[in-house]
């Protein structure tokens, strides 16, 4: 018994270890569990954030001293993500392809 829950909580553990953490909504701690962002990067971070949200990476890369191009691709890589989106994507494909606004009452799709 103690087996299957030991094993359970190494699942769980790994599958927190890949969720991706929004930059928009993450604690200091989440921040952290970033590779590659530490205490002094939280802090900017989050003196940033409370400037206002980051909009896209792009915003995310002019406001962060230090996060540009390779750093910021290497950041997604790990878990970060800004407003829901790895960087390099595209915010349309980010989105659930279900969405409401996708398609008409008849099933096709919008124009």
């Amino acid at each position: 018994m103690l087996k299957k829950f030991l094993t359970a909580g190494c699942f769980l553990l790994a599958a927190m270890s890949y969720a991706a953490v929004d930059v928009n909504t993450a604690t200091p701690a989440e921040l952290d569990s970033i590779k590659g962002i530490g205490p002094g990067a939280t802090a900017t971070i989050l003196a940033e954030r409370n400037k206002g949200l980051f909009k896209d990476w792009a915003d995310f890369e002019s406001r962060v001293k230090g996060v540009k191009g390779k750093r910021a691709a290497k950041l997604s890589d790990a878990g970060l993500t800004v407003s829901g989106t790895s960087y390099g994507a595209n915010p349309a494909t980010e989105k659930s392809a279900l969405s409401p606004t996708a398609f008409t009452a008849s099933g096709d799709t919008k124009k």
